[in-house]
Order: C-alpha cells, then structure tokens, then sequence
C-alpha cells in the first residue's frame, strides 16, 4: 500500500493510485492522540453496552455462533463530536473531491471492532456494488471505470497481520467483479497495516476484507463511506441524527449528510420556475 503523510498526501497523487495502481493509499498523521483515544473510549463503552447490530460479509460467523466477536456501532455523528471532525478532516476532503466530484455525500460512519479470536469477513467488495455477487440486479455495462465509493478507515488500534488488518488484492479495483473462490484472495493479499491514528484510503471495488484476528487486543476502525451527491446512502443519517445536531451542522457537515442535493423531491409542491441548466 502507498503511504503518505499528511504534509505529502497530494489529492492527484492519491486518486491515481486509487484508480489505476494498487486501489488503496495510507496516510498517517492526520489525527490527534487525544482524537484516537476519545474515538476508541466511545466506542468501547458503546459496543459494550448495547445489543448486537446489524452486520455484514460475516455469514460463515453468523453460522459456527462467534459473530459476538465482532461489534458494531453504527450512527457516530451521534456519539460524539470527535467524529465529525474525522468526517470531514480537510486532508480527506480535498481527496474526495478529486475522486467522487465536489459535492460528494457520506453514506455510512460506524465503528467496527474484531475482539481477539474474532474471524474473518468474506472478500467483498463496497457499497454500492457490495452485492454484485448478483450481477443480473445491475445495470447491463456496469463498471467501475468512474468511482461510486470511497472508504476511508482510521485505525484505533494496531492493525498487524496478527491483528487481522485488511487485506485486499492490488488493483482488483481495474475490473468491477465481485471475487470468487478462484480468485485465490487469500494467495493473493496484501495488508492495510497501521498504527492507531493512521488512515487507509481505498476504492471500495477493490477486493478486500478483514482479516482474523489472532492477536490479544482489540482491532477496531472508524469506517467512513464517501459517495457521489446522486448516490442513495446506507445510512440514513439525517432522520437518525437529532434535529438540533442537523440544524447546526457545518456548511461540510451538511454537504455530506445530503442536505445540499434536493432528490428524490415531491416536484408537484416545489417552488415554481426553472430550477435545473446552464442558467
């Protein structure tokens, strides 16, 4: 994986290498210690105290009973102001623009923790294509020439290959094909290795998943899904959010809940006039 600091992370640099070279970027330095350790206590506390929520790429867990090994906490902005401030850190703002265009949404922030002994998920690839395993549900000439996903994880804790850190197979992302026990993903991968305040940056069409973790500590990510404006987010962040936390979001904050693109609008009971063209 390509790695950058925040000083030396050049948004062309980095949409080059998500596109056509390996398909994820690291950077490190963009986060506090302070930032980390307020992230990671959230968390802790949250996945601790609440019941197991929905998940996903872990079927073969759900099926020998340990899915408990892995915890999820969704709806962030929620939890904490640490995570807008993660959202929309400038270093990854002016990446996102390069890639998903200027007006990109978010459309998922969670946490996801892999407790030691935790398994493996299924090499996937991400919202929106995470289901291309049934490709006659999408659009014939469906490709990932141009991106619909960007997905960005700040590592809280050590991410080694004890650990289980990502692994994904370098540019898989060239062709949108959801992987297949052919495909030798696990001959194949790399890892997305880091410290605690690192980010791994990658298009979510390259191959990839988490890895087990056989280490005695916890392994836990902020993940953070960017996607273009006219994109249908996971989440439903707005009607999950307190209507005071959406009220004064940030003119950032806004763009990416999606408050700045109006569609699906009821057009019988929009303003009159032309609201679309050129002029």
């Amino acid at each position: 994986m390509k790695r950058f600091t925040a000083e030396t992370a050049d948004p062309a640099e980095i949409v080059q290498e998500l596109l056509h070279g390996g398909g994820a970027a690291g950077i490190s330095g963009l986060f506090s210690a302070e930032d980390i350790t307020d992230a990671r206590a959230i968390i802790m506390a949250q996945s601790e105290q609440s019941a197991e929520k929905a998940t996903h790429f872990q079927g073969a867990a759900e099926e020998v009973g340990n899915l408990n090994l892995q915890r999820r906490v969704w709806n962030l902005l929620a939890k904490g102001e640490v995570f807008s401030r993660m959202a929309t850190h400038p270093v990854l703002m002016a990446i996102l623009r390069d890639f998903l265009g200027t007006e990109f949404i978010m459309g998922s922030i969670a946490a996801n923790r892999i407790l030691p002994g935790g398994p493996g998920q299924e090499p996937h690839v991400d919202y929106p294509y995470w289901d291309f395993h049934k490709p006659e549900t999408h659009p014939v000439g469906f490709n990932g020439s141009f991106p619909m996903n960007a997905q960005v994880s700040v590592l809280l804790d050590p991410f080694t290959e004890e650990s289980g850190a990502t692994g994904y197979v370098p540019g898989s992302q060239r062709e949108l094909r959801y992987p297949t026990p052919e495909d030798d993903f696990y001959g194949r991968c790399e890892r997305m290795t880091g410290e605690a305040g690192d980010v791994a940056l990658f298009y979510g069409v390259t191959w990839h998943c988490a890895m087990p973790n056989n280490a005695d500590h916890d392994r836990s990510a902020v993940l953070i899904q960017y996607l273009p404006k006219w994109v249908k987010p996971m989440e439903d962040m707005p009607a999950a959010l307190p209507r005071t936390f959406v009220d004064q979001a940030s003119p950032e904050l806004r763009q990416l809940l999606g408050m700045n693109y109006p569609y699906p609008e009821v057009l019988d009971a929009a303003k009159a006039g032309n609201a679309e063209g050129r002029k």
